[in-house]
């Protein structure tokens, strides 16, 4: 009994040593390559050299993404004391634009079957192409630049660099078996297990030589602010919340009082700057938005017969085509979105302050005098000056006994100097009732 405890007692001590020799740390990249995909990796490869770790493994399926973002994170890959590998997966993904850099920086690349990589070629803001007769010189310096960047990491890794600068000048978009044969990756593996079994005495070009048996992989998912930041850093959404933030304080500067509107387009517009920080913006575009919102609210009080609100479309237009810097269309500012937006918010625009305008030129049915002497509810606190509901309307009004809360009853005593109603309480009994 003895001699098989001791037996189990070393087995176990020969074990352990191994599982906590170097944990293999995991990584899933599922959407596109931006502040928070940046701010993940770079806390990964932290933890990953604090730890000691074997490898980190980043398993990828991206549309693209930001450059400066993708910049960053191949420096970090190129520079992390730890090797990394990146596995394009699962089948049916892809590794395009940015994560075309991402895997080619990496210490090994790998591809499962059914995957492709490449179509890296920055396009402009309308779709175009930089080689088209029409595109514009900051193009073709995007892509001669982007195109150095894909040669000088495949020369330092070792992979084909005429593909590399295919993959740029030409949006060159080659599958898993086609990588393996042209020298862009290293291995082609089913699935992640697969992948491991491929890595284990896999020997680096620098003499480091993986192990994956008995190894520890430790799942690393992003945190609550990582989570935040990636769902902010969606131009869509950003954009969206950008247009309902200012549409909403519009909607409180018309409405009396501090209400839905206020809270709401505080909201949503403390979200859209909060986006607004880590995403590529353009001023001009910003300053264009918030003119052409200006034009609505100015055509309210103006008779222009709708030619501010037709400038406000205009503008609104231009400044949403122009807001975000974002070259790559798969990860910019979607263009159905634009015209969607544009078109709700400059149909409701036009028909409610179409309707509000009509409203405040129609005359009153029985004159101003019959005011007087009306009963109405104060709608915001008259100190002295604010705002009470007669006939259906809302008025500005002056109290004429100090302040008077809202909800309180109070009479119409008389009609003061642009149409501002004068009234006192209800309920006072004071001599000359």
């Amino acid at each position: 009994m003895m001699r098989k405890l001791t037996v189990l007692l070393l087995l176990v001590a020969m074990t352990i040593p191994a599982f906590a020799a170097g944990a293999i740390f995991r990584v899933r990249l599922e959407d596109s390559i931006n502040p928070a995909t940046k701010d993940l990796l770079l806390r990964v490869f932290r933890q990953s050299e604090k730890a000691a770790a074997e490898f980190v493994l980043i398993e990828l399926n991206t549309p693209g993404g930001l450059d400066q973002s993708t910049r960053d994170i191949v420096a970090a890959e190129l520079n992390a004391a730890v090797p990394v590998v990146v596995f394009v997966a699962p089948s049916g993904a892809r590794a395009a634009s940015a994560g075309t850099f991402i895997t080619l920086a990496a210490d090994v690349a790998a591809m499962a079957p059914g995957t492709n990589i490449g179509a890296a070629h920055p396009v402009n803001l309308i779709g175009g192409d930089s080689n088209e007769g029409t595109a514009d010189a900051s193009m073709d310096k995007a892509a001669n630049d982007a195109a150095a960047f894909a040669r000088s990491i495949a020369e330092q890794r070792g992979r084909n660099v005429d593909w590399a600068e295919a993959a740029v000048l030409e949006s060159s978009s080659i599958s898993a078996s086609e990588a393996l044969a042209q020298d862009v990756i290293d291995l082609v593996a089913d699935d992640t297990e697969a992948l491991l079994d491929q890595l284990h005495g896999y020997e680096l070009p620098d003499g480091r030589v993986l192990q994956t048996l008995f190894r520890q992989v430790v799942e690393v998912r992003p945190n609550l602010r990582e989570r935040l930041l990636s769902l902010l850093a969606d131009p869509n959404l950003v954009y969206i919340l950008f247009i309902l933030g200012i549409y909403g304080l519009i909607y409180e500067f018309f409405q009396p009082g501090i209400g839905f509107g206020l809270a709401a387009g505080g909201v949503c517009l403390l979200l859209a700057l909060f986006g607004l920080q880590v995403l590529p913006v353009n001023i001009a575009g910003v300053a264009l938005i918030l003119f052409g919102m200006g034009l609505f609210v100015l055509d309210a009080f103006t008779p222009a017969n709708g030619i501010l609100s037709f400038g406000g479309v205009v503008a609104l237009l231009a400044g949403s085509l122009t807001l975000f810097d974002i070259p790559d269309r798969s990860v910019g500012l979607s263009l159905g979105t634009i015209l969607a937006t544009v078109g709700a918010v400059s149909l409701l625009s036009i028909f409610v302050l179409s309707k509000g305008l009509s409203i405040q030129r129609r005359p009153p049915a029985c004159g101003v005098s019959c005011l007087i002497g009306a009963t109405c509810e104060v709608r915001k606190d008259l100190n002295p000056v604010g705002a009470v509901f007669i006939h259906g309307e809302y008025w500005t009004a002056r109290s004429m006994q100090g302040m008077i809360p809202t909800g309180e009853q109070v009479m119409v005593e008389a009609i003061g100097d642009r149409r501002q109603l004068l009234v006192r309480r209800a309920d006072d009994k004071s001599p000359g009732d």
